[in-house]
């Protein structure tokens, strides 16, 4: 419909054709309205009966609601309308007629829960506000993209289907490649890694990982979209300050672009984070969780931070912050540790107060010490000579680390579940659609 005009645009003396939705029809008796919706909103469609072919008041006034249909007409100023228009219609096109019975009702009047919103997630996208939790994810993503290009940083995309696994200690989806045993990956740290050994040297990546875990929580997803960064030459607090800066801009262009898709998620207090994100050592870290009174047990040195544990420490710093100088213990093996104390690791954690959103580190750039990390940690070395190899020939030292992007929209429009923030979920109960 090259002719089409979408309803934001239309203007009064105009005569425009419109398609859309069948938002609702309101029946008055001697007039009637039909309020057609697109993606740039709703307008009004008046039908004075008396004064109109019987046909066209049929058909305009017949039709079931979220049918797709096309209007064209003159646009007069009307103050009592919604959108301080209206339309008076010389012809109503049925381009597609819905079922008179929907699953859900995408005028947002009857609620539906989450399940049956994720069944029907097309007509689900067709309410305001959850359409606005995607136009605000794509806007984050356009302001992380945006940021990396800033700093000089290349996009790449990775295998997404390999040969072996990426952490020791996250469970595998293994599919079944020309006869072989091949995976889904669960991250694209082995490969960008090896990216910052090229001529590339900085890069990011945004897209799909895959992690097997029989978790089935509000906040933990089988298939999620990682936003990784990888760069040479810098060391983690190089790589805390870029994560940093990536959060900002998101949150800045979120404020700055999206104000109608808050307005519409009732967040009338959005702002960017202020000041610098606190940075606490690991071992800091349990001691004000500990001094918060809010565990039935004391953490102690070498424990990993429950669910429990995390939003006690949120609630103390109250914002977003670092967890720096993890036990080498807890860290994937390519995590590189100091020098003078080998039982810490230069890896650290961004959290929100309501959950972990980055994970990443200093990297080990010397081949010794990472083949040493696999055997640590109980992996074989010759399973991923395809990368440990290329740390023979001249690796930088380097660091980065990766986002949820789903965890981002999560906390920071406050949604309940992660789920909310994908357009169809992968989980344990979840496959269709």
């Amino acid at each position: 419909m090259d002719d089409r005009t979408f309803t934001a645009d239309a203007e009064p003396g105009d005569r425009v054709t419109v398609a859309g939705w069948v938002h609702e029809v309101r029946d008055l008796g001697g007039i009637a309205f039909l309020i057609l919706r697109d993606k740039s909103g709703k307008i009004q469609v008046k039908f004075e009966k008396d004064e109109m072919d019987d046909d066209l008041v049929e058909t305009g006034l017949g039709v079931h609601r979220e049918s797709v249909i096309a209007v064209t007409g003159a646009v007069e100023e009307e103050e009592r309308a919604p959108t301080g228009v209206e339309m008076l219609p010389e012809s109503v096109d049925v381009l597609n007629e819905a079922d008179a019975e929907l699953p859900l009702d995408p005028s947002g009047k009857v609620d539906a829960d989450l399940s049956t919103r994720l069944d029907n997630r097309t007509l689900d996208l067709r309410k305001d506000e959850v359409k606005a939790i995607f136009e605000i994810r794509a806007e984050i993503l356009r302001a992380v993209r945006d940021y990396f290009r800033s700093i000089g940083s290349t996009e790449i995309n990775t295998p997404k289907i390999v040969a072996t696994g990426t952490e020791g200690g996250t469970e595998l989806f293994p599919i079944t490649y020309f006869g072989e045993e091949a995976f889904m990956n669960q991250s694209p740290q082995l490969f960008k890694q090896l990216m910052v050994g090229s001529g590339l040297e900085r890069v990011f990546e945004v897209g799909p990982i895959f992690r097997a875990e029989e978790h089935n929580t509000p906040r933990h997803l089988n298939e999620a979209t990682m936003i990784d960064f990888e760069s040479a030459f810098i060391d983690h607090e190089g790589a805390m300050d870029v994560c940093e800066g990536t959060l900002k801009a998101a949150y800045e262009a979120v404020e700055e672009n999206c104000a109608e898709e808050l307005e519409l998620l009732g967040y009338d207090d959005f702002a960017t984070p202020e000041g610098d994100f606190p940075r606490l050592t690991y071992e800091e870290a349990i001691e004000r969780i500990n001094a918060t009174g809010e565990l039935d047990t004391q953490l102690v040195y070498g424990d990993d931070l429950s669910t429990e544990a995390e939003r006690a420490l949120g609630d103390d710093v109250g914002g977003h912050y670092f967890i720096t100088d993890w036990p080498s213990e807890i860290k994937p093996f390519y995590i590189q540790d100091y020098d003078d104390d080998p039982e810490t690791s230069k890896g650290f954690d961004l959290m929100h107060p309501r959950m972990e959103l980055v994970s990443g580190g200093q990297r080990e750039h010397r081949y010794d010490a990472l083949v040493e990390g696999f055997r640590q940690q109980g992996l074989d070395p010759d399973q991923f000579d395809y990368y440990t190899k290329m740390f023979k020939y001249g690796m930088p030292p380097h660091s980065g680390w990766a986002y949820g992007v789903e965890r981002l929209v999560m906390t920071m429009l406050d949604l309940e579940n992660i789920r909310e923030a994908v357009l169809f979920p992968r989980d344990r109960q979840r496959l269709s659609p």
